[in-house]
C-alpha cells in the first residue's frame, strides 16, 4: 500500500498522531491509532484527457459520469450567486431572467416520465447502497440492469422498488457479492416474493447469464455476524473446498453449505456457537443446517 504523509501540523484529534493519506483508496487515517478521518478525498486538481483529437483545452474537473444518476451526471446547473464571471453583481432584470431559467432548467430535467422514474429509483438505490454496504461496481451494474429494464418497458405496471431490488440482487449475483433475497427485501422493506418474481422476469426478458453463487464467498459474511475467529473460518473454507472438489455441492443452497461448514468448524475447535446463532446469521433454517451438516460429515468422512 502506497502511503503519502501530509503536513506534520495536520495531526489526529484523538491521539495527536501523524495523519497519512492512502493514495489508492483516498482515505486519510492516523498513523498511530488508525482512526479514519476522511473516507474519500475529493480531487480538486484538473485532469488531462489524452484521447481528445482537438487542440482545445483538455482539462476537466468535477465528478465522473455515473449510470446511477438519472442524467448520468451531465445535467446543467445554474448557480445562485447573482454575479457574473468577473464578480460584478447582476442587474435586477437579469436576476429575474436567471431565476426563470433556473426554474425551467430544473423542470426540464424530469419532464419525461422515464427521467422521473430513474430519479426515484436511483434515490432508493443510494439508500440501498448504504444499508447493504454495496460497492460502486455493484451499484453501477444495478443501474445498468435497471436502465435496460426501463428501456424495454418492463417497469411499467410494476413497483419501482420491486424491479430495483431484483436488479440489485442480479448485480450481486453477477459480481459475486454475498447478498441474499432476504437481505434485499429487508433493506427495501418489501416482500421477498416480489423481488424473486422480478428477478426471474429480468433474467428471462433481458437474457441475463447469472453465475452460480459460490458457498466459499458466504463464509466471511456469516462468520463476521457470529464473531468467529480466523482459525474457524479457514477450517470452514477447507471443508467447502474439499466438498467442491468432490462435486457434492451441486444443487444445494450455498448459504446453507457455508453455515454447515462453519458449524462443523466450531465443533472441531470447541467454539461455543449454537445452530440457532448460525441460523440467524445465515438466514437459513436450523433443519437445513443439520441436513447439510450430516451430508458433509458423511461425504467427507469428517471426525469431530
Amino acid at each position: 500500500m502506497i502511503m503519502q504523509a501530509l503536513n506534520i501540523d495536520d495531526s489526529c484529534k484523538r491521539c495527536k498522531g501523524l495523519v497519512l493519506t492512502d493514495v489508492a483508496t483516498g482515505e486519510r487515517c492516523c498513523q498511530s491509532c488508525g482512526n479514519v478521518i476522511v473516507e474519500r478525498i475529493e480531487e480538486s486538481r484538473s485532469a488531462r484527457s489524452l484521447f481528445v483529437d482537438s487542440q482545445d483545452d483538455r482539462n476537466r474537473t468535477g465528478a465522473p459520469n455515473s449510470l446511477a444518476i438519472h442524467d448520468r451526471g451531465l445535467a446543467t446547473i445554474i448557480g445562485k450567486m447573482g454575479k457574473d464571471a468577473s464578480g460584478k453583481s447582476l442587474s435586477v432584470s437579469m436576476k429575474n431572467n436567471i431565476r426563470r431559467l433556473r426554474i425551467w432548467d430544473s423542470r426540464s430535467q424530469t419532464r419525461e416520465h422515464i427521467d422521473r422514474n430513474l430519479r426515484l429509483a436511483f434515490l432508493e438505490l443510494d439508500k440501498l447502497k448504504d444499508k447493504l454496504t454495496l460497492s460502486d461496481t455493484v451499484i453501477e451494474k444495478t443501474a445498468h440492469i435497471y436502465r435496460k429494464a426501463v428501456g424495454k418497458g418492463l417497469v411499467r405496471g410494476r413497483s419501482i422498488q420491486g424491479v430495483l431490488g431484483a436488479a440489485a440482487y442480479a448485480a450481486c449475483r453477477d459480481t459475486g457479492t454475498p447478498r441474499t433475497l432476504n437481505d434485499v427485501s429487508d433493506a427495501l422493506n418489501i416482500k421477498r416474493k416480489d423481488i424473486s418474481k422480478g428477478y426471474r422476469m429480468l433474467v428471462n426478458e433481458l437474457d441475463l447469464k447469472m453465475p452460480v453463487v459460490d458457498s466459499i464467498n458466504c463464509v466471511s459474511k456469516i462468520a463476521s455476524k457470529v464473531g468467529l475467529d480466523e482459525k474457524t473460518r479457514r477450517r470452514a473454507l477447507e471443508i467447502l473446498t474439499n466438498a467442491n472438489n468432490m462435486e457434492i455441492t451441486a444443487g444445494k443452497d450455498p448459504m446453507g453449505l457455508a453455515a454447515a461448514a462453519l458449524y462443523i468448524a466450531c465443533l472441531k475447535y470447541d467454539v461455543k456457537v449454537s445452530q440457532r446463532e448460525i441460523s440467524i446469521a445465515s438466514g437459513v433454517t436450523e433443519v437445513t443446517i443439520r441436513n447439510r451438516y450430516k451430508g458433509l460429515r458423511e461425504s467427507l468422512d469428517l471426525t469431530i
